[in-house]
């Protein structure tokens, strides 16, 4: 990233990066060691990447927002039991779950929330990224819950 595109990037995140709701995400993990809260940075950066590489002219407040907020869920997944109806199972029911808490703490708008109701496609398979902005968070979320899974950060 450019300086110029480093300073964008910051101005856009900056609201989430310092709010304390958000930053609760920091005690939960994702991937392998990798914070809640690390990974949806690395997915918002991930995110505007690949809207700067591809030209896709996403909105980058709803991109930005929605990739940040994507796992604003605020709970421990790996508490939960593992013998319970598989469509009640974290990645499946998460994306309901942060975009309800995003409304809640943030008012969001429709399309930040289809964002976020979207980014678990293919696994949630009825809510197909519509949008450039869903489809690049997508796509992001994919990629880094695969490094960080593989690699194990």
């Amino acid at each position: 990233m450019s300086l110029n595109e480093r300073k964008e990037f910051v101005s856009l995140t900056k609201k989430y990066m310092e709010d304390p709701k958000v930053r609760q995400l920091e005690g939960y993990k994702a991937h392998g060691k990798i914070s809640v809260f690390s990974h949806s940075l690395s997915v918002a950066e991930t995110a505007y990447k690949l809207n700067k590489a591809l030209k896709t002219g996403c909105d980058l407040d709803v991109l930005l927002t929605g990739a940040f907020l994507h796992d604003y869920y605020l709970y421990d997944w790996h508490d939960a039991r593992l013998f319970v109806n598989v469509f009640k199972m974290h990645g499946f029911t998460h994306p309901e779950k942060a975009r309800e808490n995003a409304v809640r703490d943030f008012d969001v708008d429709e399309r930040v929330q289809k964002v976020i109701r979207c980014h678990m496609w293919p696994l949630t398979f009825r809510s197909f990224p519509s949008s450039r902005e869903a489809m690049l968070v997508c796509l992001a979320d994919k990629i880094c819950a695969l490094k960080e899974t593989v690699l194990r950060w």
